[in-house]
C-alpha cells in the first residue's frame, strides 16, 4: 500500500487490546477506520476518542449480517484497502480428558473455533469481495488482509487444545488465502503474537506476570500492543510480503506447560 492517507481499514476486534492499538496507529497514519467489535460500547468510545475518521460497528465477525454491515460501513467511507483481523479468544480451557478420564465438553471447542477461525474466514471473504472492486495500484494491488493467530497455533501448551487448533487454523489459512486472492491483487499475511501486554494480561498478579515472561529471550517483557500495530503497518506498507506468517514474540517458545 503506497499511501494510507484517505484509505479505509476495518479492524475486527478493534475495541480489544491489540485491535485498539491498531486502530489508533492507522488513524494516525491518515486512514479512516471502522472499529468492528462485539462490544459496541467500547467500540463507540474508541471511535469518539479517535475522531471523525473512525466509525464503530457492533457485531460478530462470524455472523454474515454483521460482517457485511462492517464492510458496508467501510465502503461508505471510501476505498477499503486493509482488513486487520484482531478478534478472537477462547471459551474455557482444559485438557481433552480430565484427570479422571472424562472427555472434555465439545461445545467449548466448537465455540472457540467459531470465534477465531470461522470469524476470520467470514469477515475476510466479505472484505475481499469489496477490495476486488478497487482500482489496482502500479503493482496491481487492491488490498491487504492481516490475520491474527498466536504462537499457540504452532506450539500449544497443555490444556490449549481448542485455542491451539483455532489459531493453527488461522495460520493454515494464510498461504491458500493468499493464493486464492492473488488473482484479485489482494495480499494476505498472518501475525502470530506471543505473550502480549494487553489490559487483560497486565491485570494478572505479579507472580503470574513473572511466570509469563520467564521464557522470553529478549526483550524479556510482554509485547506491547503498539508493537503489534507497527507490524500491521509494516505488512501493509511492504508490497512483497505475502502468504507469510510472522511471529511477534521476543524469541519466546512455549514450554509444554
Amino acid at each position: 500500500m503506497r499511501s494510507f492517507e484517505g484509505r479505509v481499514a476495518i479492524v475486527a476486534g478493534g475495541a480489544g487490546g491489540l485491535g485498539s492499538a491498531t486502530v489508533r496507529r492507522l488513524a494516525e497514519l491518515g486512514m479512516k477506520v471502522v472499529i468492528f467489535d462485539w462490544n459496541g460500547d467500547r467500540a463507540a468510545a474508541l471511535a469518539k476518542e479517535c475522531g471523525n475518521a473512525t466509525a464503530a460497528v457492533a457485531g460478530d465477525a462470524s455472523d454474515d449480517g454483521d460482517a457485511a454491515a462492517a464492510v458496508e460501513a467501510a465502503t461508505s467511507l471510501g476505498v477499503l484497502s486493509l482488513l486487520a483481523n484482531a478478534s478472537g479468544g477462547g471459551v474455557g480451557g482444559g485438557r481433552i480428558l480430565t484427570r479422571e478420564g472424562v472427555p472434555r465438553d465439545k461445545d467449548s471447542f466448537v465455540r472457540t473455533m467459531e470465534m477465531n477461525a470461522t470469524g476470520t474466514f467470514n469477515i475476510s471473504r466479505f472484505a475481499a469481495a469489496a477490495m476486488a472492486k478497487n482500482e489496482p495500484d502500479e503493482d496491481g494491488e487492491r488490498g491487504v488482509i492481516v490475520n491474527t493467530a498466536s504462537i499457540a497455533g504452532l506450539e500449544g501448551q497443555t490444556g490449549q487444545v481448542s485455542y491451539a487448533a483455532a489459531k493453527g487454523a488461522i495460520l493454515a489459512m494464510t498461504l491458500p488465502m493468499a493464493r486464492d486472492l492473488s488473482i484479485s491483487g489482494i495480499r494476505v499475511c498472518g501475525i502470530a503474537p506471543g505473550t502480549m501486554g494487553t489490559p487483560g494480561m497486565l491485570s494478572v498478579p505479579e507472580a503470574m506476570k513473572e511466570k509469563l515472561v520467564e521464557n522470553i529471550q529478549f526483550p524479556r517483557r510482554m509485547g506491547k500492543p503498539e508493537e503489534f500495530a507497527l507490524l500491521v503497518e509494516a505488512i501493509a506498507r511492504n508490497p512483497y510480503l505475502n502468504g507469510e506468517n510472522i511471529r511477534l514474540d521476543g524469541a519466546l517458545r512455549f514450554p509444554p506447560k
